[in-house]
C-alpha cells in the first residue's frame, strides 16, 4: 500500500490524492515515485479512462521537501538522477490527468501541476516557482511547461521574482484551464474527468498525444501526425457507432475499441 497518496475510484475516474498533511504535502522521491506508480498502474487499466491528481484544501503541493535537500551536493543529485529517475515518468501516462488545485501549488508543487494534461483551480489556489528567493532554479519543468502555458515574459517575471500567483491571475495567463469556487472543486473535476471517461478511450488517447505533439515538432510536422491519426480514427468501432448515434439522434455506447 502507498504511503503517502490515498488512491480511489469512481467508476472510470480514478483519484490520486497526495497525503502529507503534516507538511503541506511536500514533495520527495518518494512521494513523487508513489504518485507516478499509482499513475501509470491505472493508466494500465482499462476499466479507467480519466485520472485526477489533487491535494487538500490547503495545498496541492507547496513544493518540494527543502529541509531533507538543504545539504546535498551536485555529486548526489547528479548520481541520483534526481527528478529525471522518479518524478518525470508521469510522461508515460497515455490517458488524461487532470491536477485539481487547491491552496499552494508551489515550486515542484506547481511544476506538478504542469505535468498533468490540464489544471482546474479552486479560488484559493496559489501558484509559483519560488526556487530563486532560496538560491536554485526550477528543474521539474518550472522553465520549461510554463512559458509554454503562459508565454516568455510571464513565465520571466514569475521565475526571475518568486512572485505567487492566484487562480485567477492563472486563468488569464493560461496556465489554468478552469477556476471554480473552493467547495465545488472535487464535484467540478469529477464531473469533468467522467465526462472525458464516457468518450472512447482510444481517441481521447490519440487526442491527447496529438496536442503534445504540437509542443514537440514543427506545425507541418504536427499537422501531419494529427491527419494520420484522425484518418486512424475510422478503423474504431467506436467511430462507427459514434458516427451512426449521431445520425440516429441516441447517445452513443462506445466499446473504447
Amino acid at each position: 500500500m502507498p504511503e503517502h497518496v490515498l488512491l480511489e475510484v469512481r467508476e472510470r475516474v480514478a483519484l490520486v490524492r497526495i497525503n502529507r498533511p503534516q507538511r503541506m504535502n511536500a514533495l520527495n522521491d518518494a512521494v513523487a515515485r508513489e504518485i507516478c506508480e499509482a499513475l501509470l498502474a491505472f493508466d494500465d487499466d482499462p476499466a479507467i479512462g480519466c485520472m485526477i491528481v489533487t491535494g487538500n484544501d490547503k495545498a496541492f503541493a507547496a513544493g518540494a521537501d527543502i529541509g531533507a535537500m538543504a545539504d546535498w551536493t551536485y555529486a548526489k543529485v547528479y548520481g541520483d538522477d534526481y527528478i529525471t529517475r522518479d518524478w518525470e515518468s508521469i510522461r508515460r501516462v497515455r490517458k488524461p490527468v487532470i491536477a485539481a488545485v487547491a491552496g499552494y501549488a508551489l515550486g515542484g508543487g506547481c511544476e506538478l501541476a504542469m505535468a498533468c494534461d490540464l489544471i482546474v483551480a479552486a479560488d484559493s489556489a496559489r501558484f509559483g516557482q519560488p526556487e530563486i528567493t532560496i538560491g536554485t532554479m526550477p528543474g521539474f519543468g518550472g522553465t520549461q511547461r510554463l512559458p509554454r502555458a503562459v508565454g516568455k515574459s510571464k513565465a520571466m517575471e514569475w521565475c526571475l521574482t518568486g512572485r505567487m500567483v492566484g487562480a485567477e491571475e492563472a486563468e488569464r495567463a493560461g496556465l489554468v484551464a478552469r477556476v471554480v469556487p473552493a467547495a465545488d472543486l472535487d464535484r467540478e473535476v469529477l464531473a469533468l474527468a467522467a465526462r472525458i471517461a464516457s468518450f472512447s478511450l482510444p481517441v481521447v488517447m490519440k487526442v491527447k498525444e496529438a496536442i503534445n505533439r504540437a509542443y514537440e515538432s514543427s506545425l507541418t510536422e504536427g499537422l501531419a501526425f494529427e491527419r494520420r491519426e484522425f484518418h486512424s480514427t475510422f478503423a474504431l468501432d467506436d467511430q462507427k457507432e459514434g458516427m451512426r448515434a449521431f445520425v440516429e439522434k441516441r447517445k452513443p455506447d462506445f466499446k473504447h475499441r
